[in-house]
């Protein structure tokens, strides 16, 4: 295929060449062409002159494997934790913390403590991060229930500000919720379903879940006692325990999303809580035949991690980051055997669908030029974020404006 561009027409070219590429489906060695801040072509060999109107980037990524660009949609970029105190309050994410993981589009969200951090601050701290060359988006709410919003309404929230797409995190089957009665839940669920009708968003419920014997006793209620589609709902943490993953299998298999949480240690957490890593995770999804389209992973980056003892107290902490998602692939790649396209969905076209990210998580002519390069370890190589390089040979080269170079 060979292009010519227009002179005053276009800003940036990038040609990726000799790319293996997944879509996340597997579709061989190709050449990709961006064009601004699109996927303009892919094709067996591409060519493009540009009549000396602009430069044009050359990648040759022979011997990588170019994937979407990674979506995260469960990430503290205020900072999360607090309980063990103010000592223990995480810090923000940082450009860099999420681009040199693959991030490539991030989901804010507030977590346990919605009183010393805000809607207002959650949504200048998305803001700054699209300012800074990724793509954010927020949930409104946080753990507790009535929510606390920007507009004073859910319904308002969702539809008059461009960056909310649904609420949450709400912590259910937890210590430290609200302990929400049901008829709270699901007036809250409603609003939000309705808003993402009107505004076409997702309109999306991001649920926390505990780790209270009534694991999704809540999520079973509302979709057997109303009418609203076992779809609205994106319950996280599903994999902290054996029991709660079972619970959530089923949920599954009855059609709902479920969102795994990534871990920096896994080998930790299923040592010390029984917690189901990912791989592990996913091989059971698809030996039951779970549809693809209904699993995520997210990192619950720059969460705090708290350990309690069995009495509900604070004993330590550690903090979430996102690269545990592509340490959670290469483990599926790598020790299960599962192959990276499917693998590879949590995090690229599946939260896109669920979320309704229209124009993310896939390498098709017209969605947007956010895209990895995995070297042959799928280590994060390269990292294109609306169509500009962020990262190069696994350093980053465009920085937040207050990080260190």
């Amino acid at each position: 295929m060979t292009i010519t561009a227009k002179k005053g027409t276009i800003l940036m070219i990038t040609i990726i060449k000799n790319a293996d590429i997944y879509k996340p489906k597997h579709i061989g060695i190709k050449d990709v062409l961006l064009i601004d801040s699109k996927i303009a072509a892919v094709d067996e060999i591409i060519s493009i002159d540009t009549n000396g109107a602009v430069d044009v980037v050359e990648i040759d990524a022979k011997g990588k494997s170019l994937v979407p660009g990674f979506i995260d949609s469960h990430v503290h970029i205020l900072g999360g934790g607090g309980e063990g105190g103010f000592s223990t309050r995480t810090p923000e994410a940082s450009l860099t913390g999420l681009t040199t993981a693959g991030v490539t589009t991030v989901v804010g969200c507030l977590g346990t403590d919605g009183v010393a951090r805000d809607m207002i601050s959650l949504l200048a701290k998305a803001r700054g991060l699209d300012e800074e060359g990724i793509t954010a988006y927020i949930y409104t709410g946080s753990y507790r229930l009535p929510l606390k919003t920007i507009t004073g309404e859910i319904m308002k929230d969702i539809m008059a500000v461009d960056k909310i797409i649904g609420i949450g995190e709400v912590a259910i089957s937890d210590h430290r919720s609200s302990q929400p009665t049901f008829e709270e839940f699901i007036r809250a669920v409603a609003d939000a379903r309705v808003a993402g009708m009107l505004s076409g968003k997702a309109g999306i419920i991001n649920i926390h879940l505990g780790d209270s014997p009534k694991k999704i006793d809540m999520l079973r209620r509302a979709i057997n006692e109303t009418e609203i589609p076992i779809t609205q709902f994106l319950p996280t943490h599903i994999n902290r325990s054996p029991e709660l993953f079972e619970e959530c299998v089923n949920y599954a298999k009855d059609g709902g999303y479920i969102d795994f949480t990534g871990s920096e240690d896994p080998d930790f957490w299923e040592e010390t809580d029984g917690e189901m890593r990912f791989s592990k995770g996913l091989k059971r999804l698809l030996e039951e035949g779970i549809n693809q389209d209904n699993f995520t992973l997210s990192s619950d980056g720059q969460g705090s991690m708290p350990i309690f003892n069995e009495k509900k107290e604070y004993i330590g902490i550690g903090i979430g980051k996102s690269t545990s998602l592509i340490k959670a692939i290469k483990e599926c790649v790598f020790q299960e055997n599962i192959s990276l396209e499917t693998a590879i969905r949590a995090i690229t076209c599946n939260p896109a669908k669920i979320l309704k990210l229209k124009t993310k998580g896939k390498i098709e002519v017209n969605m947007d030029a956010d895209i990895c390069l995995l070297d042959e370890n799928l280590d994060v190589d390269t990292v294109i974020a609306k169509g500009k390089i962020m990262v190069q040979d696994k350093k980053p080269i465009v920085y937040g404006v207050f990080e260190n170079k």
